[in-house]
């Protein structure tokens, strides 16, 4: 089977640099968030906007390849739990790039393989083996060395209030992934993935319109205050969108099984657009962890890939 599908995928160097070039944009787009953020621009706008441009794209592709607009029966509300499990994922996303460090924000949604092995064992699935644990736990302190926890006990008032439900956003955005990938893996495989990508952007996009008509967010539907809001909520659809359509697309040329951990270059992406664009940048000790975080993060992907 794989030497009759070998001629379609690139070139590994290829494949890299597109996917370097994805996470890229995708970190990029966090960037143009928080630039978003720091000048008026509500949070439910902002995911608003992304969806819909992911929404057309995708309407797009559906149209191209002629797919049926149909669901297998039992599918739907599988399909619904999916879309509202993004939606609150997005939101988490965004609440904490708003609150934390760029780069910081992604480390801690990047958590996400960890709970989806945690989440996948405790609903009858297999045990993490010893070497996944060992590797989960290195990410873990890792990740407390990134965030700084000494400095955070020591002076939780000068960290600020926002410190701390940033990283509960954080997490909550990898533990909604991860719900949502066991959920696609285990009740929605028999569904193919541009129209399963497609409802999942919808359910987010309606979502932020019923969140805005209600009110679910105070300001969430505010509008940027100047022309630097303006340029962060632009960028951050574009962005979103153009990165996402080129991963979709390519997506099986680029052998995931083998090249997938290439996509966690995106917080270290972030690092140097968040440093060069907002002034952001992590102590040394905090860059160690990082780079802890990052290494664990491709090593237990490489694990699962073999």
């Amino acid at each position: 089977m794989s030497s009759i599908s070998s001629p379609n995928l690139l070139p590994r160097h290829l494949a890299i640099l597109l996917m370097m070039t994805v996470a890229t944009m995708f970190a990029a787009n966090h960037v143009s968030a928080r630039l978003a953020f720091d000048n008026g621009t509500g949070l439910l706008l902002a995911v608003l906007m992304r969806s819909g441009v992911a929404c057309l794209i995708l309407l797009s592709l559906v149209i191209l390849q002629k797919k049926r607009l149909w669901l297998p029966a039992g599918a739907w509300r599988w399909q619904l739990a999916v879309g509202l499990l993004i939606t609150l994922q997005s939101v988490s996303l965004y609440s904490a790039v708003a609150r934390l460090p760029v780069v910081i924000a992604l480390l801690l949604v990047n958590t996400f393989p960890i709970q989806l092995a945690l989440i996948s064992w405790a609903l009858g699935g297999p045990r993490p083996s010893l070497r996944s644990c060992l590797i989960m736990g290195t990410i873990l302190i890792g990740l407390l060395v990134v965030l700084d926890i000494p400095s955070w006990v020591a002076n939780a008032d000068a960290m600020g209030p926002e410190w701390l439900a940033g990283i509960g956003f954080g997490l909550f955005a990898a533990f909604a992934f991860a719900c949502a990938l066991w959920v696609t893996e285990h009740r929605l495989a028999g569904v193919g993935s541009t129209l399963r990508s497609l409802l999942t952007m919808q359910t987010v996009f309606i979502a932020m319109i019923i969140g805005g008509l209600l009110g679910a967010v105070p300001g969430g539907m505010s509008l940027p205050e100047n022309s630097t809001g303006w340029i962060g909520l632009t960028l951050l659809a574009l962005l979103y969108g153009s990165g996402f359509s080129i991963l979709f697309i390519f997506v099986p040329r680029l052998d995931m099984a083998r090249n997938a951990p290439v996509m966690n270059f995106e917080p270290v992406a972030s690092l140097l657009i968040a440093y060069l664009v907002l002034g952001q940048m992590l102590s040394p000790s905090q860059l160690v962890g990082g780079a802890v975080v990052v290494g664990g993060i491709v090593v237990l992907s490489l694990s699962k890939g073999r």
